[in-house]
């Protein structure tokens, strides 16, 4: 379920397109970054925990993504980047979010001075340089 494009749910997010696979490979993204599931059986109240906001929150605050095994300085870095590729993938209008080929440019380093995202749960004007 957590790999289904908004627009998927309802017209009101945008037609279905292209971008709605995007979506859900952008989704698949942060669960490799993570190594949590989306949906995660685990976690108590799963209504209190939305995936992508965990990412987001840790991504603008700096926190590392992977809890369980050590990791260099350099893989963190590379870690940051695949989620904030992920985060634009998984933008709620599908207008806002890239292409496969940016999504390919921005993987192998090809776009420089990658930002942070809106929010793609909530609107929000702020972006971050990296």
């Amino acid at each position: 379920m957590g790999y289904i494009a908004p627009e998927l749910y309802s017209r009101n997010f945008g037609a279905i397109s292209y971008k709605s696979d995007v979506y859900s490979f952008g989704m698949l993204v942060l669960e490799m970054v993570s190594g949590r599931r989306n949906t995660d059986p685990t976690v108590e109240n799963q209504n209190e925990f939305y995936f992508p906001e965990w990412i987001y929150e840790r991504v603008i605050n700096g926190q590392d993504l992977v809890l369980t095994m050590e990791t260099t300085q350099g893989e963190k870095e590379m870690v940051r980047q695949l989620a904030i590729v992920a985060l634009w993938c998984i933008q709620w209008n599908p207008k806002d979010r890239p292409s496969m080929t940016k999504v390919v440019n921005m993987l192998t380093g090809r776009l420089q001075n990658l930002q942070v995202p809106p929010k793609p749960f909530i609107s929000s004007q702020n972006q971050l340089v990296i």
